[in-house]
């Protein structure tokens, strides 16, 4: 506000200095003399005059007659002229109180009609806010009664809902979404909303009717990236770390890299790591296991497909003019692989060179999409598996896909071996875990070799 007012008022006072500077010191005369003008063209014609007789054109006695009357005139031209009487009294308005005047209705006249037609409270930021939310309040009310005048607007109702979710009004906000019915069922955007609202009804608990729901948003929209965040805070908190990365890993792509969100989501993913006992994270520290870094759940923000592809293009871009960014390569090749753009991901694996050839989890994520593009794990894929093995024996998913390759050649024996080592790694209990327990127990009926098998130290 103060900078508003020393700007106007230094405005004002260059437009007053050049208003009145001419009436307050008027400009000196330049224009040339009557008296002299008068003389001068005299001068020009008694020269004349003396030319005509020098030629014979005129005779003496009437160039005589003819200069006399010509300096008779020139001194009735250049008589001065007498002086004014002055008036009675003098003129009021004078150029000094003309000026005065000016100079004074001049700040007024601006102030009064700003304040008139202006709006002086807009350089007021508490003034300014409190006037704006005043506004969304009515505004809100507003839409309220038309609601209730007319009940079967399901879009209306599902604005009505966010509107009062941003205003922490969250009884009413169930209520509106309740009442717009299956536009928010087709909506993923609604969905993980409505999601969050009542995850924060129930003191943050994602688990129940919110998971619910952020499950349908990511079934519409698999890229969602409130959805994606929401799903890997909610694994994360029931210990399923693997799950709670994967989630997080798609989230990640849909982040500005090296962006603060996207920082902290990289540290959310290294910290479930560490605790799924997956490779290249750090060690968790011991009694945090369930306990999630802060994260803040809205920084995902929007993100259209569309924005997507153009952030992906953006980093393909920088990448052929930066060929040796490795870890940049392995990015593209991630943001590929959900995009489903299987040939251009196995390419910027490949393109990633030593670096996937000493990281067992890239090895394995390679291999994944070598073996969807050719829907078989044998050649290429296997020979993967083994090379990520060998850097760590216990690699999760290189164990699934070597105990899937002896499986489909019927060696139930070597699948029940690989897959009792996944068990070893994983969280007990978990879903995961209980999906490799009923791998196991198939391999065995196949197998026919009933419980004589038992897990390898």
């Amino acid at each position: 506000m103060t900078v508003f007012l020393a700007l106007a008022v230094l405005l004002t006072l260059l437009a007053l200095a050049w208003l009145v500077r001419p009436l307050m010191w008027p400009a000196k005369g330049h224009g040339v003399s009557a008296q002299r003008l008068n003389a001068s063209i005299y001068r020009d014609q008694l020269d004349a005059l003396e030319r005509d007789l020098a030629r014979g054109s005129i005779s003496a006695a009437d160039c005589e007659a003819t200069r006399d009357e010509l300096q008779l005139r020139l001194l009735d031209d250049t008589e001065e002229p007498a002086a004014v009487t002055a008036a009675g009294h003098a003129r009021f308005w004078s150029a000094r109180r003309t000026a005065a005047v000016i100079a004074l209705a001049l700040p007024l006249g601006a102030g009064g009609m700003y304040w008139w037609l202006g709006n002086p409270a807009a350089i007021d930021p508490v003034a300014s806010q409190r006037a704006s939310d005043d506004q969304v309040t009515k505004m809100v009310d507003t839409l309220a009664a038309k609601l209730k005048a007319n009940p079967n607007d399901p879009k209306g109702w599902a604005m009505l809902a966010r509107s009062y979710k941003v205003m922490k009004r969250f009884d009413e906000a169930e209520q509106a979404f309740v009442k717009a019915g299956d536009v928010v069922n087709a909506s993923p955007d609604l969905l993980v909303d409505y999601a969050d609202l009542l995850a924060v009804r129930a003191n943050d608990s994602i688990e129940g009717r919110p998971l619910e729901l952020v499950n349908k948003a990511l079934a519409l929209d698999p890229q969602h990236p409130m959805g994606l965040m929401l799903s890997g805070v909610a694994a994360y908190r029931r210990s399923e770390f693997s799950l709670a990365v994967s989630q997080w890993e798609k989230l990640l792509l849909v982040l500005e890299p090296g962006s603060a969100d996207a920082q902290q989501v990289e540290a959310n993913i290294a910290d479930a790591r560490a605790k799924a006992g997956m490779p290249g994270a750090p060690k968790s520290q011991a009694g945090d296991a369930g306990k999630l870094a802060p994260v803040d759940a809205a920084a995902a923000g929007a993100m259209t497909p569309e924005k997507i592809s153009q952030m992906i293009d953006g980093l393909a871009a920088k990448l052929k003019a930066n060929p040796g960014d490795l870890q940049g390569w392995v990015r593209l090749a991630r943001a590929y692989k959900v995009q489903g753009k299987l040939a251009e991901a196995e390419d910027a694996y490949s393109r990633a060179g030593k670096l996937v050839d000493a990281d067992a989890e890239l090895l394995m994520q390679y291999a994944d999409v070598i073996a969807s593009r050719s829907g078989k794990l044998e050649g290429r894929p296997m020979a993967l598996v083994k090379k990520a093995l060998v850097l760590n024996p216990k690699q999760p998913m290189a164990l699934m896909m070597a105990g899937s390759d002896a499986f489909q050649r019927a060696d139930y024996a070597q699948a029940i071996a690989h897959w009792e080592k996944v068990l070893t790694v994983l969280e007990p209990g978990s879903r995961d875990a209980k999906l490799v327990t009923e791998e196991i127990a198939d391999a065995r009926a196949k197998g026919g070799l009933g419980l004589q098998l038992k897990a390898k130290p």
